[in-house]
């Protein structure tokens, strides 16, 4: 399921950068503006985002999509050693494998170099802002998670809340870095096209910035307020984390 998940999001990365970026496309013609361009594209991997995480794999598999997701629940004895690996295991595979069907599919237009096969790497300002960026990010995101998930009441919305994010990301913090927030993301972009700029940042910003957020969320609140590893939790389908069982 987290395979699938991630390859739906890369299916859906690759497609709106071919459709508004690439100069031949026509909505790319009546959008000059990059800034508007990428807000566009915020905004529809933020519905794609949504859409997987109440989907009804999404709701079973609790819709981590990223590794450094996943080791953070680990970190807080959320989800067992094998269960994470498992999980990291199939992130990777799963994100890597859509771009190679993307690769096949959209070829030679996500290769064009606008397009860039969806690529992240730092933007102007150079290694240290795309790191720190990454770090911040991941960090807000994960923050935002700890805290929606910890009361019953909002933590419904967790997954709506990681939408926006990811749109508001995209459109304001994707210059300096490329918006990754995911190791298996950068991977699987980097794979078919062999674009590994400073990918060490990709993979350990985002982690860092999780793992920070765990420590702050701890001292403010403590740890027994967060009630499993799923962004919801709250439905039908089974949960491996915390035993349980599925609703009929």
């Amino acid at each position: 399921m987290e395979a699938v998940l991630l390859g739906f999001f890369m299916l859906s990365a690759a497609c709106f950068t071919v459709l508004f970026e690439h100069p031949a496309s026509s909505i790319h013609g009546m959008l000059p503006d990059p800034n508007a361009r990428r807000a566009l594209i915020g905004i529809a991997m933020g519905l794609t985002a949504i859409a997987l995480i109440y989907s009804p794999w999404g709701k079973q598999s609790g819709a981590h999509l990223n590794p450094a997701v996943t080791l953070t629940f680990w970190r807080l004895d959320k989800v067992k050693t094998e269960d994470a690996i498992w999980y990291a295991v199939f992130q990777f595979l799963g994100g890597a494998g859509a771009m190679l069907a993307a690769k096949a599919l959209f070829h030679p237009a996500l290769s064009q170099p606008s397009v860039n096969y969806a690529a992240t790497v730092p933007g102007a300002w150079g290694v240290a802002a795309a790191f720190v960026a990454e770090a911040a990010i991941a960090g807000g995101l994960m923050g935002m998670v700890l805290f929606m998930t910890s009361d019953p009441k909002r933590a419904g919305k967790t997954g709506l809340c990681a939408g926006v994010l990811v749109a508001l990301y995209i459109t304001f913090e994707g210059p300096i870095s490329g918006m990754s927030m995911n190791p298996a993301r950068t991977a699987a972009s980097a794979l078919p096209s062999g674009i590994w700029t400073a990918w060490w940042i990709y993979f350990l910003a985002p982690t860092m910035g999780m793992l920070l957020a765990v420590e702050l969320f701890r001292t403010l609140c403590g740890l027994a307020v967060i009630p499993c590893a799923k962004l919801h939790h709250a439905n039908r389908k089974r949960c491996i984390f915390c035993g349980k069982p599925e609703e009929q």
